[in-house]
């Protein structure tokens, strides 16, 4: 009876030590995402209720505006559930040439608070149909009529069509390329051309080597990047090229390392129409 007792005594101090020490509930553990075509940092976060600069932590990101498809990211796990900020403003759908400094501007309030009302970390990368909450307004704003599709552009009068067929202008100051077949323009769209200390070369070129898709990386520092399965890529000057992105959508705006960068859709519109030698100008 005594020995009975004795292991009874045993396994109840080993079951009660067992139960200190487990965790009350089950530990919070990181998830993994697969970045899709299109994804920003900023989409990838709200979808998992965590935030931007929490992203970047987890997986050591050297840029906010450089992920790319098929990259794996680690959502890190939250303690609590996200909290909600108190909607007090209106919701603002982004434009063509908007910037931060001129929505914040419209609506009397400052880009620093439409920073933190919408979870941003970089200023300068907003993009076309992406809404804002407006912190701190209750009005809407006035209707904005809806925008004509804007006119494709005549040909300068001062510069001649190089060829009655096909070739490519690419006009660094409005930010913008156009197809044209002799003196008609065919397709227009904005770009991103490159930054000032990184500019789009000018000059009269031509295309002369069309890759569908490749890696692209460069630069040193804090500029390194690297850029897997770029797509519809056409080199036109050395290492520059036209191409599609996807790590960003601020078209309109200098963005690149002097390459010229296009939505993906445009990009493969020119890519199937311009053939190996079609002539591309470009100019400020």
């Amino acid at each position: 009876m005594k020995t009975f007792l004795r292991v009874f005594v045993i396994l109840l101090v080993l079951a009660t030590t067992s139960a200190s020490l487990a965790p009350s509930a089950a530990a919070a553990s990181p998830a993994l995402v697969v970045v899709r075509w299109g994804d920003t940092l900023a989409a990838i976060a709200a979808r998992n209720g965590t935030t931007i600069q929490a992203l970047v932590r987890a997986n050591s990101l050297p840029n906010v505006n450089f992920i790319y498809a098929g990259q794996r990211l680690i959502v890190p796990a939250s303690s609590s559930a996200p909290i909600a900020l108190p909607f007090t403003g209106n919701v603002y759908t982004v434009n063509a040439g908007d910037t931060l400094a001129t929505i914040s501007g419209k609506f009397g309030t400052t880009a620093n608070d439409v920073m933190r009302a919408n979870n941003l970390y970089n200023p300068n990368f907003i993009y076309s149909g992406q809404r804002l909450i407006i912190p701190g307004r209750s009005a809407q704003p006035a209707p904005q009529p809806p925008v004509a599709p804007a006119p494709l552009p005549a040909l300068n009068p001062s510069r001649l069509a190089p060829t009655a067929g096909k070739w490519i202008d690419i006009d660094i100051g409005d930010q913008r390329i156009t197809a044209y077949q002799g003196t008609t323009p065919l397709k227009s769209v904005l770009v991103s051309t490159g930054v000032a200390w990184h500019p789009t070369p000018i000059g009269h070129y031509a295309i002369y080597l069309k890759i569908p898709s490749q890696a692209m990386s460069g630069g040193s520092g804090a500029e390194a990047y690297y850029l897997p399965g770029v797509p519809w890529v056409m080199y036109f000057a050395g290492a520059n090229a036209i191409h599609g992105t996807y790590w960003h959508h601020n078209f309109g705006t200098p963005m690149s390392h002097g390459c010229v960068n296009l939505t993906i859709d445009d990009a493969k519109w020119f890519y199937d129409w311009a053939e190996i030698g079609t002539p591309v100008i470009t100019h400020l």
